[in-house]
């Protein structure tokens, strides 16, 4: 693969991005896919319209400054570069935890269960994950380092690893995985936490990859330090609610 235009196409004189139309496309897929299931979760397609109202915007806005606060030397108090998403600069974790704290107060605030809602989600998450990767491919971001592997992609004339490709392939095995078990769930928040712990595997080793990644400090990737913290509490959470469910012992019933 070479380099793509990150230009879909233009019209009144404004570049339509890639990025943009995948990341759209995605969200809606997803909105549709939660709609349909969440009957089996005890919701209405009329109320989960208003979680993604508010989730999706509270998401984007999470992952938005989750990046600039890490590239912060970059960015600088400069408004018209902090709102340019367009061009890329959508951290996933800061998403996640912006969207998914976002869902859980809605839950309490309308009388909902948390973890079922978030167990309904997680599964359209990966899916629109695996879908908003390739938003990294067209802005040429989020790849690796130099690889002699048949399927690397040309960056700046050299062949590297194309890790967005990585996660994508992942993100939707896991969709698949996450669909497969919260149809067969033993206890709420098991289709969530599996997402937490499977995701977080991927991504640390993903992430060792890459060579754009945010930092902390000049030694540690902020994401592989994540997603160890989040793979150790998602474990003994989901050790903790298996234990207690009634069926205790049985991995699917």
């Amino acid at each position: 693969m070479g380099t793509p235009n990150p230009i879909a196409f233009t019209i009144f004189g404004m570049d339509i991005m890639w990025y943009g139309i995948i990341i759209a496309a995605a969200m809606i897929l997803s909105v549709i896919i939660i709609s349909v299931r969440a009957p089996k979760h005890d919701f209405t397609a009329d109320k989960i319209l208003d979680f993604v109202l508010i989730c999706i915007p509270a998401g984007v806005i999470g992952a938005r400054l989750y990046y600039v606060i890490f590239k912060w030397d970059y960015y600088a108090w400069d408004i018209g570069k902090i709102i340019n998403i367009r061009a890329g600069g959508l951290a996933i974790h800061g998403g996640l935890i912006v969207g998914f704290i976002t869902a859980a107060v809605l839950c309490i605030v309308w009388n909902y269960r948390p973890l079922n809602l978030l167990d309904l989600t997680v599964p359209v998450v990966a899916l629109a994950q695996s879908i908003g990767r390739w938003g990294n491919y067209f802005n040429t971001e989020a790849h690796g380092g130099p690889t002699n592997l048949p399927w690397g992609i040309m960056v700046d004339g050299q062949k590297v690893h194309p890790t967005f490709l990585y996660e994508s392939i992942w993100c939707f095995l896991l969709f698949l995985i996450l669909i497969f078990v919260d149809n067969r769930r033993q206890f709420e928040g098991q289709t969530f936490l599996l997402y937490g712990i499977l995701y977080s595997i991927e991504r640390f080793f993903v992430e060792g990859l890459r060579t754009d990644s945010l930092m902390l400090g000049t030694i540690f990737k902020q994401a592989q330090v994540l997603s160890l913290i989040i793979l150790i509490v998602f474990i003994i959470a989901y050790i903790y609610l298996w234990r207690k469910s009634k069926y205790k012992g049985r991995i699917f019933y």
